[in-house]
């Protein structure tokens, strides 16, 4: 894998197998050029938190993980370091607890079965403002909302910001949006600053999870 030209990033893995968690520490600092921690649960990582270690940027997080839950780490994490980007790395079982990462803030989704290409390819994704799933993860979840009957909302969302929003739930990265939309990135992230505030999230995940809930999409 090619060195990136992207900025340096702060990354941490909490995975307890160790030859994973080892294999994907040595490609992110290969390929991305960035400080990389490893930490094999919840708890470890959350008390280098209160430690006063830097917020990482991205968090690669299993949801399987021994002691605290996946979820449950997520929910603190999200607390604890709210601009920390989070993606879910788990197994294609683990569908239901993808859902409730949805709706805990998650903000991309990847099976342990991708290439370590595309692993590194999404932490450059959602540093940029994308929302990596894997195709089997976004069918399951996108099959799980369809099941789930809207509830009534106050909330009104624009032509535009529909548009945004749907497109951003695609995995598409603001950049593109922009150039699919015609727009200016400065306009896109005035747009999703509008949705977060309309929606009260604060993240992409939190944003289409109660989008669709709500049937707004």
């Amino acid at each position: 894998m090619k060195a990136s030209a992207t900025p340096s990033a702060t990354i941490w893995l909490v995975e307890d197998h160790r030859p994973l968690r080892l294999t994907l520490r040595e490609a992110l600092e290969l390929s991305e050029g960035a400080s990389v921690r490893d930490f094999f649960n919840c708890e470890t990582a959350l008390n280098a938190l209160t430690e006063g270690a830097e917020n990482p940027d991205v968090i690669i997080l299993d949801l399987g993980l021994p002691g605290m839950s996946g979820i449950e780490g997520l929910r603190r994490f999200k607390e604890t370091t709210p601009s920390t980007e989070i993606i879910v790395f788990t197994v294609f079982d683990d569908r239901e607890r993808v859902f409730e990462a949805i709706c805990a803030g998650a903000s991309g989704y990847l099976l342990k079965s991708e290439s370590l290409d595309r692993i590194v390819a999404a932490v450059r994704e959602v540093k940029c403002g994308g929302a990596p799933m894997s195709h089997e993860i976004a069918r399951s979840v996108l099959d799980r909302f369809s099941r789930i009957k809207p509830t009534r909302s106050d909330i009104e969302l624009s032509t535009r910001e529909q548009d945004v929003l749907r497109l951003l739930a695609d995995g598409l990265t603001k950049k593109e949006i922009a150039a699919n939309l015609d727009l200016s990135l400065h306009t896109v992230d005035n747009y999703l600053r509008r949705i977060y505030g309309k929606l009260h999230v604060n993240t992409l995940g939190g944003a289409v999870a109660k989008a669709l809930r709500d049937g707004l999409l």
